[in-house]
């Protein structure tokens, strides 16, 4: 070998020495006096090296958020939409419509006083009060809290169980104390010239 690089003129050794600077980047940048040459990443990438970012794994976890979130979004939709559909369903049923039926005269009833009647059927006993000249009000006489019939007391202007002293206001049926949570289920009336009329019950 020590031959052959003597017999090499000195134009081939630089040109072979030329040829290997060009070939290899690094060799032909000067090194510092002590500095140590590091070899190039595996892969020829040095950015993928220095940030090991897995974007096919990235992209996969931005999609699945996303339809996620879009899951949710219409369940959520749909849960309002049903639970709105449920209120309103509610709401028609809290109101029974029932046939008419003819309860009273108006001159039956004179004012602050209460008439006894039954309805919807033999077995509902209700109370009419008539609590002004052109208004009545009408409610079942079972209390909501064990079934009490109730009375009307025109000085307390409400309705009273006796059982366990509960109170009702005249102008909704709400309770106004003792042991009852509902208010009174409240008889739709309808007064056509001289003739009062049931036509539901609110409950």
């Amino acid at each position: 070998m020590s031959t052959t690089l003597g017999s090499m003129s000195s134009g081939q050794l630089s040109h072979a020495e030329h040829h290997s600077r060009s070939s290899n980047p690094q060799s032909a940048c000067p090194l510092p006096r002590g500095a140590i040459r590091l070899p190039p990443p595996s892969g020829g990438n040095p950015q993928s090296t220095a940030f090991p970012i897995p974007w096919e794994e990235e992209h996969a976890v931005t999609r699945r958020t996303f339809m996620s979130f879009l899951l949710l979004l219409s369940t959520t939709f749909l849960a309002s939409t049903g639970l709105l559909g449920l209120v309103s369903w509610l709401q028609r049923k809290s109101t029974a419509q029932l046939a008419p039926t003819l309860i009273a005269s108006v001159q039956d009833i004179p004012l602050d006083t209460a008439k006894l009647f039954s309805y919807p059927t033999a077995h509902d006993p209700c109370l009419l009060i008539r609590l002004s000249q052109d208004q009545f009000v009408a409610y079942s006489q079972k209390c909501t809290h064990l079934s009490c019939p109730v009375t009307y007391k025109a000085n307390e202007k409400e309705l009273f169980c006796p059982c366990h002293a509960g109170r009702f206001a005249l102008d909704d049926g709400r309770v106004l104390g003792g042991p009852p949570q509902r208010p009174l289920p409240r008889i739709l009336l309808n007064v056509s010239g001289n003739e009062i009329w049931a036509t539901g019950v609110r409950v």
